[in-house]
């Protein structure tokens, strides 16, 4: 499987600071990994239903609280 960081996106709101989710299509899934440690982040693949859900959830601030 590829793992070129130029594959790589992330969220136009970053503060380009490197403390990120990028993200990528890889066949059937989206594969989700942290920008810090980059290609040697853990990737983690969701099929296209699991990461709509994620997202969704982390757009309504479900996840908020993990940040502080």
């Amino acid at each position: 499987m590829k793992d070129q960081d130029d594959d790589w996106i992330k969220a136009t709101a970053s503060n380009g600071g490197g403390d990120c989710v990028q993200m990528r299509r890889a066949s059937e899934t989206v594969q989700v990994r942290d920008s810090k440690l980059g290609s040697s982040s853990p990737v983690h693949s969701l099929n296209r239903a699991g990461f709509a859900t994620w997202l969704a959830s982390a757009k309504s601030g479900e996840f908020d609280l993990l940040s502080r």
